[in-house]
């Protein structure tokens, strides 16, 4: 099982943990209100940020021809992070062996703990191991260090790996409505990524989407930065994954295994649009129930509520972060769009 220490003293830092895909909303920033965000991680997993992050930052116009390219970024940002790579997040409650240092916590938030700086240390020799995020709109989480944690034991960990009939049955997703009605943050993030992939596949172009519950979702925001289909040769997108009956299309909004990151495997002709399993697996499977016999229909009123009754809109942060790395921003229709949306890139809307 794998578990995390301090690489001056090997003081151990975690609870034994097992390995799981990063999720799109693991940094995620939503609305301003009170309190953080829940965390994106099931208790007893950790997850590894492939990408630099934290300082030092490099400005956008200060980096060289084709550098930002070579680091897996197609549109311009305000500045992207030279820092290291294999930051570490885990739930809170997971870590062991570390302490919030007041010295390095003041002023780090508004309501609470945040920022790009360790701010918790080795309770046996002081090294700063950490970063604790609590504050308001923030993901509660903990961010070990890559330059001053390491690996003390490795393997599976205490959650195996499930395949996609287990997934099914042990992970069916989580509901769309917020407790107030509105759209459950991991949605709004999980959503804006796959629109992201969906605009590049699509190259700007219309399409069509058979599945009710998908173009509730999708539509409103892709016919904003689009428009609907008119004379254009129609291209759809339709549902697929396990237990989904194949139906023929362009585009396929399929399911990212949330613990191996895998994609479900589609036709090579079909353009796949991943989506974070808990939001494919809800708009896969949970369906408003049919009316009893063909004479007594179910009232609306009697109906569960499958969707919130708000226009969804995508975490703007995630849509043109997830946009920026794409090769396909590069052309000149999506570029634009990309462009339309800068101003907003610290929102939780777009357009």
């Amino acid at each position: 099982m794998t578990v995390f220490g301090c690489r001056i003293c090997d003081t151990t830092l975690t609870i034994p943990v097992s390995r799981v895909a990063l999720p799109v909303h693991a940094d995620q920033k939503y609305g301003n209100g009170p309190g953080s965000l829940a965390v994106a991680l099931a208790p007893g997993t950790f997850a590894v940020n492939p990408l630099p992050s934290g300082p030092p930052w490099r400005r956008w116009a200060d980096l060289e021809a084709g550098e930002a390219e070579a680091l897996g970024w197609y549109a311009p940002r305000v500045s992207i992070s030279a820092g290291p790579v294999g930051q570490v997040l885990l739930t809170p409650g997971d870590i062991r062996g570390a302490v919030i240092d007041p010295a390095l916590a003041g002023g780090s938030g508004c309501c609470g703990l945040g920022g790009d700086e360790p701010n918790m240390v080795c309770a046996t020799c002081g090294t700063p191991v950490a970063i604790r995020i609590d504050d308001c709109g923030l993901r509660r989480a903990v961010w070990l260090d890559p330059l001053t944690t390491h690996v003390l034991e490795d393997g599976p960990g205490p959650h195996p790996v499930l395949d996609w009939a287990d997934l099914i049955v042990q992970r069916p997703g989580i509901p769309p409505v917020d407790p107030d009605g509105g759209w459950q943050p991991m949605w709004v993030a999980a959503v804006a990524s796959a629109l992201a992939h969906l605009l590049a596949a699509s190259g700007g172009d219309p399409i069509v989407i058979p599945d009710h519950q998908v173009a509730e979702v999708f539509r409103p925001t892709f016919d904003r930065l689009i428009g609907r289909p008119g004379t254009e040769p129609e291209r759809t997108l339709v549902l697929a994954g396990p237990s989904i009956p194949y139906a023929d299309g362009h585009f396929a909004l399929i399911p990212e295994h949330p613990q191996t990151g895998a994609l479900w495997p589609v036709d090579p002709l079909v353009q796949p649009v991943p989506l974070a399993w808990d939001a494919w697996s809800y708009l896969a499977f949970h369906r408003a129930p049919k009316p009893v016999g063909r004479s007594v229909p179910i009232p609306p009123e009697a109906l569960p509520a499958l969707l919130p009754n708000r226009r969804f809109e995508p975490d703007g942060r995630t849509f043109l972060r997830v946009l920026a790395r794409l090769p396909e921003v590069r052309q000149p229709r999506l570029r634009a769009i990309y462009d339309r949306g800068r101003p907003y890139c610290n929102t939780y809307y777009i357009f």
